[in-house]
Protein backbone atom coordinates (compact mmCIF):
# COMPACT_ATOMS: atom_id res chain seq x y z
CA UNK A 1 0.00 0.00 0.00
CA UNK A 2 1.01 3.87 -0.47
CA UNK A 3 1.81 5.86 2.93
CA UNK A 4 3.45 8.79 3.97
CA UNK A 5 6.17 8.79 5.94
CA UNK A 6 8.63 11.89 7.45
CA UNK A 7 11.34 10.32 7.73
CA UNK A 8 13.24 13.68 9.28
CA UNK A 9 12.64 17.57 10.18
CA UNK A 10 11.57 18.42 6.93
CA UNK A 11 11.42 15.59 4.75
CA UNK A 12 8.49 13.57 3.74
CA UNK A 13 7.56 10.96 0.67
CA UNK A 14 5.32 8.59 -0.11
CA UNK A 15 6.58 5.27 0.00
CA UNK A 16 5.42 1.71 -0.61
CA UNK A 17 4.59 -0.60 2.32
CA UNK A 18 3.29 -4.25 3.31
CA UNK A 19 -0.66 -3.09 3.92
CA UNK A 20 -2.04 -4.31 7.65
CA UNK A 21 -2.69 -7.15 8.93
CA UNK A 22 -5.61 -6.64 11.95
CA UNK A 23 -3.71 -8.67 15.27
CA UNK A 24 -6.16 -10.19 17.83
CA UNK A 25 -8.52 -6.90 18.81
CA UNK A 26 -7.51 -4.73 15.71
CA UNK A 27 -9.17 -4.13 12.70
CA UNK A 28 -8.16 -2.86 9.09
CA UNK A 29 -9.49 0.08 8.26
CA UNK A 30 -9.88 1.74 3.90
CA UNK A 31 -9.00 5.57 4.74
CA UNK A 32 -11.34 7.37 3.04
CA UNK A 33 -10.12 11.03 4.67
CA UNK A 34 -7.78 12.39 7.00
CA UNK A 35 -7.32 15.93 7.81
CA UNK A 36 -4.11 17.08 8.32
CA UNK A 37 -3.53 19.45 11.94
CA UNK A 38 -0.66 21.38 13.94
CA UNK A 39 0.83 18.27 15.50
CA UNK A 40 1.31 16.68 12.09
CA UNK A 41 3.10 19.77 10.85
CA UNK A 42 5.14 20.51 14.09
CA UNK A 43 5.97 16.62 13.57
CA UNK A 44 6.80 17.59 10.25
CA UNK A 45 9.26 20.75 11.09
CA UNK A 46 10.94 19.01 14.12
CA UNK A 47 8.96 21.16 16.41
CA UNK A 48 6.55 18.75 18.27
CA UNK A 49 7.76 18.04 22.02
CA UNK A 50 7.56 14.68 21.71
CA UNK A 51 10.35 14.43 19.20
CA UNK A 52 12.51 15.95 22.61
CA UNK A 53 11.06 14.05 25.38
CA UNK A 54 11.66 10.96 23.25
CA UNK A 55 7.61 9.82 23.20
CA UNK A 56 7.99 9.92 19.25
CA UNK A 57 10.56 9.57 16.46
CA UNK A 58 11.17 9.42 12.94
CA UNK A 59 10.26 7.70 10.87
CA UNK A 60 7.11 8.17 11.70
CA UNK A 61 3.95 7.75 9.87
CA UNK A 62 1.25 10.80 10.67
CA UNK A 63 -2.26 10.94 10.75
CA UNK A 64 -5.16 11.27 13.48
CA UNK A 65 -7.85 12.71 12.26
CA UNK A 66 -9.43 10.55 9.98
CA UNK A 67 -12.53 8.38 8.57
CA UNK A 68 -13.06 4.67 6.79
CA UNK A 69 -14.38 1.57 6.18
CA UNK A 70 -13.50 -1.49 8.27
CA UNK A 71 -12.28 -4.32 5.58
CA UNK A 72 -10.93 -7.10 8.09
CA UNK A 73 -11.45 -7.95 11.59
CA UNK A 74 -8.33 -9.68 13.76
CA UNK A 75 -9.22 -12.46 16.39
CA UNK A 76 -11.85 -11.61 19.18
CA UNK A 77 -13.68 -8.62 16.60
CA UNK A 78 -17.21 -8.47 16.42
CA UNK A 79 -18.56 -9.62 13.27
CA UNK A 80 -20.69 -6.54 13.19
CA UNK A 81 -17.76 -4.03 12.61
CA UNK A 82 -17.00 -5.43 9.48
CA UNK A 83 -18.26 -3.12 6.17
CA UNK A 84 -18.87 -0.44 8.79
CA UNK A 85 -18.03 3.52 7.99
CA UNK A 86 -15.88 4.35 11.45
CA UNK A 87 -13.50 6.65 13.08
CA UNK A 88 -11.76 6.17 16.03
CA UNK A 89 -9.83 7.94 19.24
CA UNK A 90 -6.48 9.06 18.63
CA UNK A 91 -5.29 7.85 22.34
CA UNK A 92 -4.84 4.08 22.91
CA UNK A 93 -4.09 3.71 26.91
CA UNK A 94 -2.49 0.79 28.00
CA UNK A 95 -5.98 -0.51 29.50
CA UNK A 96 -4.26 -1.78 32.76
CA UNK A 97 -3.99 1.71 35.00
CA UNK A 98 -5.93 3.38 36.96
CA UNK A 99 -6.23 6.01 34.97
CA UNK A 100 -7.58 3.69 31.77
CA UNK A 101 -9.65 2.30 34.65
CA UNK A 102 -11.35 5.55 35.41
CA UNK A 103 -11.88 6.16 31.98
CA UNK A 104 -9.08 8.52 31.60
CA UNK A 105 -7.04 6.48 29.16
CA UNK A 106 -6.06 9.74 27.25
CA UNK A 107 -3.54 10.83 30.21
CA UNK A 108 -2.58 7.08 30.74
CA UNK A 109 1.47 7.43 30.69
CA UNK A 110 2.12 4.45 28.94
CA UNK A 111 -0.25 5.44 26.29
CA UNK A 112 0.45 5.27 22.61
CA UNK A 113 -1.47 7.82 19.92
CA UNK A 114 -2.01 6.92 16.81
CA UNK A 115 0.09 9.14 14.11
CA UNK A 116 1.68 10.76 17.03
CA UNK A 117 3.46 8.87 19.86
CA UNK A 118 5.21 5.62 20.86
CA UNK A 119 5.20 4.84 16.93
CA UNK A 120 2.26 3.74 16.27
CA UNK A 121 1.32 4.13 12.30
CA UNK A 122 -0.95 6.65 11.67
CA UNK A 123 -3.66 7.41 8.52
CA UNK A 124 -2.03 8.77 5.84
CA UNK A 125 -1.60 5.49 4.21
CA UNK A 126 -4.54 3.59 2.09
CA UNK A 127 -4.87 1.54 5.36
CA UNK A 128 -4.85 1.52 9.32
CA UNK A 129 -4.74 -0.81 11.57
CA UNK A 130 -6.69 0.23 14.77
CA UNK A 131 -7.74 -1.42 18.15
CA UNK A 132 -11.40 -1.87 17.56
CA UNK A 133 -12.10 -0.74 20.82
CA UNK A 134 -10.99 2.67 19.77
CA UNK A 135 -13.83 3.08 16.75
CA UNK A 136 -16.93 4.60 16.61
CA UNK A 137 -19.20 3.90 13.89
CA UNK A 138 -20.45 6.91 11.82
CA UNK A 139 -23.77 7.13 10.80
CA UNK A 140 -25.59 7.46 6.69
CA UNK A 141 -26.04 11.05 7.54
CA UNK A 142 -22.03 11.91 8.41
CA UNK A 143 -19.82 11.83 4.93
CA UNK A 144 -16.10 11.88 4.61
CA UNK A 145 -15.64 15.20 5.28
CA UNK A 146 -17.82 15.26 8.92
CA UNK A 147 -16.39 12.15 9.25
CA UNK A 148 -12.17 13.22 9.37
CA UNK A 149 -13.84 16.14 11.52
CA UNK A 150 -14.85 14.23 14.96
CA UNK A 151 -11.36 14.03 16.59
CA UNK A 152 -11.03 17.47 16.11
CA UNK A 153 -14.59 18.50 17.19
CA UNK A 154 -14.22 15.92 20.02
CA UNK A 155 -11.68 18.05 21.56
CA UNK A 156 -13.98 21.38 20.78
CA UNK A 157 -16.69 19.48 22.18
CA UNK A 158 -15.16 19.06 25.29
CA UNK A 159 -13.47 22.71 25.51
CA UNK A 160 -17.90 23.54 24.81
CA UNK A 161 -18.40 21.04 28.03
CA UNK A 162 -15.80 22.63 29.92
CA UNK A 163 -17.44 26.02 30.16
CA UNK A 164 -20.52 24.98 31.78
CA UNK A 165 -22.76 27.46 29.38
CA UNK A 166 -26.41 27.61 30.00
CA UNK A 167 -28.44 29.03 26.93
CA UNK A 168 -28.41 32.68 26.53
CA UNK A 169 -24.23 32.64 28.37
CA UNK A 170 -21.88 34.74 26.66
CA UNK A 171 -18.84 32.99 25.23
CA UNK A 172 -15.70 34.01 23.92
CA UNK A 173 -13.20 32.07 21.81
CA UNK A 174 -9.96 33.34 21.28
CA UNK A 175 -9.15 32.01 17.93
CA UNK A 176 -10.75 31.23 14.72
CA UNK A 177 -8.33 28.04 13.17
CA UNK A 178 -10.05 24.85 13.16
CA UNK A 179 -10.98 24.03 16.74
CA UNK A 180 -11.79 27.56 17.62
CA UNK A 181 -14.41 27.87 15.01
CA UNK A 182 -15.89 24.19 16.30
CA UNK A 183 -15.99 25.51 19.53
CA UNK A 184 -18.46 28.21 18.24
CA UNK A 185 -20.30 25.78 16.20
CA UNK A 186 -20.39 23.37 19.05
CA UNK A 187 -21.72 26.11 21.56
CA UNK A 188 -24.25 27.71 19.39
CA UNK A 189 -26.09 24.46 18.66
CA UNK A 190 -26.30 24.53 22.31
CA UNK A 191 -27.98 28.10 22.73
CA UNK A 192 -24.99 30.12 23.69
CA UNK A 193 -24.21 33.54 22.18
CA UNK A 194 -20.73 33.26 20.63
CA UNK A 195 -18.54 36.23 19.42
CA UNK A 196 -14.63 35.45 18.72
CA UNK A 197 -11.55 36.89 18.37
CA UNK A 198 -9.37 36.57 15.45
CA UNK A 199 -5.41 38.34 14.31
CA UNK A 200 -6.99 40.14 11.73
CA UNK A 201 -9.95 41.08 9.42
CA UNK A 202 -9.17 38.67 6.79
CA UNK A 203 -8.89 35.69 9.47
CA UNK A 204 -12.83 36.44 10.46
CA UNK A 205 -14.28 36.36 6.72
CA UNK A 206 -15.10 32.76 7.20
CA UNK A 207 -16.39 33.18 11.17
CA UNK A 208 -18.79 35.94 9.63
CA UNK A 209 -19.37 33.93 6.91
CA UNK A 210 -20.80 30.66 9.35
CA UNK A 211 -23.14 33.17 11.32
CA UNK A 212 -21.25 34.87 13.67
CA UNK A 213 -21.93 38.59 13.59
CA UNK A 214 -19.75 38.89 16.99
CA UNK A 215 -16.09 38.22 15.27
CA UNK A 216 -13.96 40.43 16.45
CA UNK A 217 -10.39 41.96 16.49
CA UNK A 218 -8.65 42.38 19.49
CA UNK A 219 -8.61 45.71 19.19
CA UNK A 220 -12.34 46.28 17.70
CA UNK A 221 -13.54 43.94 21.15
CA UNK A 222 -16.36 45.25 22.51
CA UNK A 223 -16.63 45.66 26.58
CA UNK A 224 -19.11 42.90 27.59
CA UNK A 225 -19.26 40.45 30.58
CA UNK A 226 -18.49 37.14 28.91
CA UNK A 227 -19.58 34.24 30.80
CA UNK A 228 -16.33 31.88 29.86
CA UNK A 229 -13.63 31.96 27.43
CA UNK A 230 -12.42 29.63 25.26
CA UNK A 231 -8.00 30.04 24.07
CA UNK A 232 -8.41 28.18 20.99
CA UNK A 233 -5.07 29.90 19.57
CA UNK A 234 -1.45 29.49 19.76
CA UNK A 235 -0.58 32.59 20.99
CA UNK A 236 1.56 32.43 24.18
CA UNK A 237 -0.17 35.90 25.56
CA UNK A 238 -3.77 34.81 25.31
CA UNK A 239 -3.99 32.67 28.26
CA UNK A 240 -3.22 35.57 30.30
CA UNK A 241 -5.63 38.12 28.29
CA UNK A 242 -8.63 34.73 28.32
CA UNK A 243 -8.55 35.48 32.13
CA UNK A 244 -8.07 39.41 32.06
CA UNK A 245 -11.58 39.18 30.13
CA UNK A 246 -13.66 36.66 31.73
CA UNK A 247 -16.67 37.51 34.53
CA UNK A 248 -15.37 37.21 38.14
CA UNK A 249 -16.88 33.56 38.93
CA UNK A 250 -16.78 32.85 35.44
CA UNK A 251 -14.63 29.75 33.56
CA UNK A 252 -11.41 29.65 30.98
CA UNK A 253 -10.64 26.71 28.94
CA UNK A 254 -7.86 26.49 27.59
CA UNK A 255 -8.18 23.99 24.24
CA UNK A 256 -4.53 25.92 22.17
CA UNK A 257 -1.47 25.04 22.94
CA UNK A 258 1.26 27.91 22.41
CA UNK A 259 4.75 27.04 21.07
CA UNK A 260 6.65 28.73 23.67
CA UNK A 261 5.68 28.69 27.70
CA UNK A 262 2.45 30.82 28.71
CA UNK A 263 2.08 32.65 31.95
CA UNK A 264 -0.78 33.58 33.88
CA UNK A 265 -1.21 35.69 37.30
CA UNK A 266 -3.10 33.27 39.29
CA UNK A 267 -3.45 35.89 41.72
CA UNK A 268 -6.39 37.13 39.14
CA UNK A 269 -7.15 33.91 38.81
CA UNK A 270 -7.81 33.30 42.65
CA UNK A 271 -9.10 36.63 43.21
CA UNK A 272 -12.04 36.55 40.56
CA UNK A 273 -12.94 33.19 41.61
CA UNK A 274 -12.43 31.77 38.08
CA UNK A 275 -12.75 28.07 37.21
CA UNK A 276 -9.39 27.34 34.55
CA UNK A 277 -9.74 23.63 32.80
CA UNK A 278 -7.50 22.35 30.44
CA UNK A 279 -8.58 19.78 27.75
CA UNK A 280 -5.75 17.50 26.01
CA UNK A 281 -7.83 15.25 23.64
CA UNK A 282 -11.14 14.36 21.85
CA UNK A 283 -12.08 10.81 23.64
CA UNK A 284 -14.79 12.08 25.84
CA UNK A 285 -16.19 14.35 23.13
CA UNK A 286 -15.95 12.16 20.31
CA UNK A 287 -19.32 10.34 20.59
CA UNK A 288 -21.07 13.65 21.75
CA UNK A 289 -19.56 15.18 18.46
CA UNK A 290 -21.35 12.47 15.94
CA UNK A 291 -24.30 12.90 17.52
CA UNK A 292 -24.53 16.86 16.61
CA UNK A 293 -23.11 16.29 13.10
CA UNK A 294 -25.47 13.40 12.37
CA UNK A 295 -28.73 15.57 13.62
CA UNK A 296 -27.70 18.82 11.79
CA UNK A 297 -27.16 21.28 14.66
CA UNK A 298 -23.51 21.59 13.48
CA UNK A 299 -21.80 21.53 10.10
CA UNK A 300 -18.31 21.98 10.15
CA UNK A 301 -18.02 21.49 6.25
CA UNK A 302 -17.00 24.45 5.58
CA UNK A 303 -13.81 24.71 7.24
CA UNK A 304 -12.50 22.08 5.28
CA UNK A 305 -10.59 24.21 1.88
CA UNK A 306 -9.91 21.30 -0.20
CA UNK A 307 -9.10 17.61 -0.30
CA UNK A 308 -6.07 16.37 -2.08
CA UNK A 309 -3.99 13.16 -2.94
CA UNK A 310 -1.70 11.43 -0.89
CA UNK A 311 1.46 12.56 -3.30
CA UNK A 312 0.25 16.37 -2.62
CA UNK A 313 0.56 15.72 1.66
CA UNK A 314 3.96 16.45 2.38
CA UNK A 315 3.65 19.89 0.32
CA UNK A 316 0.79 20.46 2.75
CA UNK A 317 2.50 19.73 6.12
CA UNK A 318 5.25 22.38 4.77
CA UNK A 319 2.77 24.92 4.29
CA UNK A 320 1.70 24.63 0.78
CA UNK A 321 -1.95 25.80 0.32
CA UNK A 322 -3.54 23.69 -2.86
CA UNK A 323 -4.66 26.04 -5.42
CA UNK A 324 -8.45 26.48 -5.47
CA UNK A 325 -8.63 26.37 -1.87
CA UNK A 326 -11.61 27.83 -0.42
CA UNK A 327 -11.23 29.94 3.33
CA UNK A 328 -11.51 27.35 5.67
CA UNK A 329 -8.59 26.61 7.85
CA UNK A 330 -8.34 22.66 7.43
CA UNK A 331 -6.52 20.51 4.44
CA UNK A 332 -7.99 16.88 4.17
CA UNK A 333 -6.22 14.23 2.34
CA UNK A 334 -8.01 11.49 0.23
CA UNK A 335 -5.01 8.87 0.43
CA UNK A 336 -7.41 7.07 -2.56
CA UNK A 337 -6.39 9.59 -4.97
Amino acid sequence: MRALVITGPGRAEVVDLEPPVAAPGQVVVEVERVGVCGTDVELFTGEMSYLHSGHAWYPLRPGHEWCGVVTALGDGVGPGWLGRRVTGDTMLGCGRCRFCGDGLHHVCPDRAEIGIRRGFPGALAERLAVPARALHALPVTIDATMGALVEPGGSALRAVRGAALQPGDRLLVLGTGTIGLLVALLARARGAEVHLIGRDEPTLRLARGLGFAGAWTRASLPSLQWDAVVDASNAADLPALALDLVRPAGRVVYVGLAGSPSRIDTRDLAFKDVTAVGVLSGSAGLAGTIEAYADGSVDARPLVAATVGLDDAAGVLAGSRPAGAGPGPKIHIDPRR
